[in-house]
């Protein structure tokens, strides 16, 4: 990997994020000259009718760039941890215990806030990613890619016959519900990204922390323990960074899917295996992508909106057959 084209992407991606930003700022039911976003942002002025829409536009671009920076950085942990191409928030649980224990908080313990649902979201999520993966270590391979795939999909299967069950008799958290499972920006605050802020930056800490040792890991165990690197611990700390930004996100946001799949495998094909330059990578790409995903949404099928969590499921579907397809996973 060439020095040189870290910084030649990093300088492309940071001019597309921007541009990005730019464009869900002045691009929706209601389009809004450049110059006059521009305007009233560096004014920060809300005394106007286009001012209230783009502050309310700016809550949601922050959202998203925040939203899809977690999850891609969450999904390349996953990747790097298991050594598995198709590992992903959504693919192996994380987002449907997360929504499991959610539903629970709601349905037997009141929950309301931003801060419960959170933490409600990161214990759900913690406890499905540790139940799959412990599934797919049965047997003398191991967690194979298949075999995690597998476990994920029969695990999220079971999960939303629970989440059925908890939200069917109840026509108002059925209807709430239906809206968040799609995967969804809108409706946040900024006194839900402020609550949002403390987990999502441990999760970053966390990430950059791990992330030497696991360059080390990706030579095999052994040749990491005789490097100084204290397998269990990393393991646990990769685990938990990832669980606390996949899951505090889809506390807020829904299950969106496979954005942790295609941002880490796409920068993989492009940089290789540095987890520490991916990281930031991840980071910028993935808050790109979301971004751009959202503003499509709300041009595509005007006056409506069609969610973010629709469109990064249409886009990534493909991209999951593409990687089970090239990876050659190996059948049970």
């Amino acid at each position: 990997m060439k020095k040189r084209s870290v910084y030649v992407y990093t300088i492309v991606i940071l001019i597309a994020l921007c541009i990005s930003v730019m464009l869900s700022l002045a691009l929706g039911s209601k389009n809004i000259p450049i110059r006059d976003v521009l305007h009233h942002v560096l004014n920060a002025s809300t005394d106007s009718f286009n001012g209230a829409i783009i502050q309310q536009r700016m809550i949601r671009t922050i959202f998203a760039l925040l939203a899809g920076a977690a999850l891609a950085v969450s999904g390349l942990l996953m990747q790097s941890l298991t050594r598995n191409p198709v590992a992903d928030p959504s693919i192996l649980g994380v987002n449907s215990g997360a929504a499991l224990a959610v539903v629970a908080g709601i349905t037997f313990f009141h929950i309301s806030s931003a801060q419960q649902f959170i933490i409600f979201a990161i214990i759900g999520a913690a406890i499905t990613t540790a139940f799959v993966y412990t599934i797919a270590s049965v047997g003398r391979e191991g967690a194979t890619p298949m075999k995690l795939a597998l476990a994920g999909a029969v695990s999220n299967g079971a999960i939303a016959s629970l989440i059925n069950m908890l939200v069917l008799p109840q026509a108002q958290s059925l209807t709430n519900f239906r809206h968040w499972q799609v995967g969804s920006v809108v409706g946040v605050s900024w006194d839900n990204i402020l609550m949002l802020l403390p987990f999502l930056l441990l999760g970053f800490a966390l990430a950059v922390y791990v992330a030497p040792s696991l360059n080390a890991l990706a030579l095999g165990d052994e040749m990491a323990t005789g490097l100084g690197v204290k397998v269990k611990k990393i393991r646990f700390l990769t685990v938990l960074s990832s669980v606390i930004l996949a899951g505090s996100i889809t506390a807020l946001a829904g299950p969106i899917a496979f954005v942790g799949l295609m941002v880490p495998h796409v920068l993989r094909l492009l940089f290789k295996n540095n987890i520490k330059v991916l990281i930031p990578l991840s980071i910028v790409t993935g808050a790109a992508l979301l971004c751009v995903a959202d503003t499509l949404g709300r041009l595509i099928a005007q006056p409506a909106e069609v969610e973010v969590g629709i469109l990064t499921a249409l886009i990534g579907a493909p991209v999951f057959i593409y990687v089970v397809i090239k990876s050659k996973v190996k059948s049970l």
